[in-house]
């Protein structure tokens, strides 16, 4: 199992997942200005503030050569994960529906809570089981998960909601209180707390390691 963990200018969690990564299989940065990503089994897209969050956060990483690769990659079905800026870039470059506001409060937050699985039908949930939680932080200002409603009933008919923040757990005012979605071939998942920041004990919780374990083991059951 090889997991490159991509890096833009401005990640600032790319060590965490890349550790993270690396419970579970070999892992490896891949700059922005990659264009290949032949011979890895997993792309993640970590958080950070990728290109300083100028013009709009994510905006301008949905743009850079990497992001070709990684469509090119999710399009071949592999699997593709972007936790917190990295959601909002896979929604910025069309890979994933709706899009990422300023929160609620219009504050930036910083605490620990708690999502329930909503789908067992992706790769990185397809260990687990829907409805168990699981305990794991977020930071962000521009967190608020939005798509018309439309939309919102088309990923919830076809069980493209994957996490869900758990009752009294909404740090941002998300839709439908949406903290991750899947594209619809379910390779692509995207959510805004951080899993990676999770994978022990001493951190407070390994619930977050669940997401890498299930991955890999759809990796080597392929």
């Amino acid at each position: 199992m090889r997991f490159a963990v991509v890096r833009f200018p401005g990640s600032c969690d790319d060590r965490d997942a890349l550790l993270a990564c690396s419970r579970f299989g070999e892992a490896h940065f891949v700059d922005h200005r990659e264009s290949d990503l032949a011979g890895f089994d997993c792309v993640v897209i970590p958080g950070g503030f990728s290109y300083g969050d100028y013009l709009r956060a994510g905006a301008l990483a949905g743009l850079s050569p990497v992001m070709g690769a990684v469509r090119s990659f999710a399009a071949a079905g592999g699997p593709v994960l972007g936790i917190c800026n990295g959601f909002q870039v896979l929604c910025e470059s069309g890979l994933l529906p709706g899009a990422l506001l300023p929160n609620s409060g219009l504050r930036f937050v910083c605490r620990e809570v708690e999502v329930e699985v909503a789908s067992d039908a992706t790769p990185f949930t397809r260990c687990t089981e829907p409805g168990r939680r699981l305990r794991i932080p977020v930071k962000h200002q521009s967190g608020r998960y939005w798509a018309p409603p439309e939309v919102l009933d088309t990923l919830e008919r076809t069980g493209r909601v994957v996490f869900r923040y758990a009752p009294g757990h909404n740090p941002n005012g998300s839709e439908r209180n949406i903290a991750g979605v899947a594209s619809a071939g379910g390779n692509v998942v995207g959510l805004m707390p951080h899993p990676e920041h999770a994978v022990d004990a001493l951190l407070g919780s390994a619930d977050g390691a669940v997401l890498f374990e299930c991955v890999a083991r759809a990796a080597v059951a392929a």
